[in-house]
């Protein structure tokens, strides 16, 4: 059966939908391909921007003394990204699956009123707050760990949490004020929109999410994952109406 994708969005379709990433080189080719594709007026390319910006701060900047668990964290993001780019091929296909707030920042993703760094922080919501909890129980199933607060998988994590909230508020900027230094966007709704929306605190409550979820099965996991798919929506709506 054909799947049918909106022809104007075949290009990207093929981008996400196609051999997934096993390596964070491997993502991030992806992701310049979808910046290099993408038009400035489409909202999606904001989030994949700064993305793609994070993940190679992240790569470069390994904290002193280098990683506890590198395996593991590499593993992570790249199980991480392929959710982002699963959620984009399974919204262009309408598979019917797609999370409410990866759907929020799609259907939206063409509107003039939205100001990029509230696009990359809808798409950013996403991710953290849906997504991540997903893929620390895949990555965990697959290296056969349970990783606890202070192990070396933990250590790891929170020290990427500490190299995201220092490259963030940059980022944004970037993305706010352009590559000429022109202000093509509010760059003081930078800091009210991570005051409402905070990076850190949404890693924080994924692990503990992951965590939850490892002890519920049948019913009980539906509805904690239908409850979570809720909530996500509902912020990254409000994200996107911050005009």
């Amino acid at each position: 059966m054909s799947i049918a994708v909106d022809p104007r969005d075949q290009p990207l379709y093929a981008i996400v939908s196609g051999t997934a990433p096993a390596t964070i080189d491997d993502v991030l080719m992806k992701m310049q391909q979808i910046d290099e594709l993408l038009a400035d007026g489409d909202g999606l390319k904001w989030f994949n921007r700064l993305y793609m910006m994070v993940t190679k701060e992240v790569d470069m900047s390994p904290p002193a003394g280098g990683w506890k668990a590198a395996e593991w964290l590499l593993r992570l993001d790249v199980v991480f990204a392929r959710y982002y780019f699963m959620a984009i091929a399974g919204f262009l296909n309408g598979a019917g699956d797609t999370a409410s707030s990866w759907s929020a920042l799609m259907e939206s993703r063409y509107e003039a009123r939205i100001d990029r760094i509230l696009f990359a922080l809808a798409g950013m919501n996403a991710h953290i707050n849906h997504d991540l909890a997903l893929a620390l129980l895949d990555t965990d199933r697959e290296m056969n760990v349970v990783p606890v607060y202070g192990s070396p998988q933990h250590v790891d994590y929170e020290a990427v949490n500490g190299l995201l909230d220092q490259a963030m508020p940059a980022a944004l900027k970037m993305l706010a004020v352009g590559l000429l230094g022109l202000a093509a966007q509010d760059t003081g709704k930078i800091g009210r929109v991570l005051a409402f929306w905070n990076i850190c605190r949404a890693r924080d409550l994924a692990w503990d999410f992951a965590d939850y979820l490892r002890g519920l099965n049948g019913a009980a996991l539906t509805a904690a994952l239908a409850a979570q798919d809720q909530m996500t929506g509902v912020v990254g709506r409000a994200i996107l109406q911050c005009v």
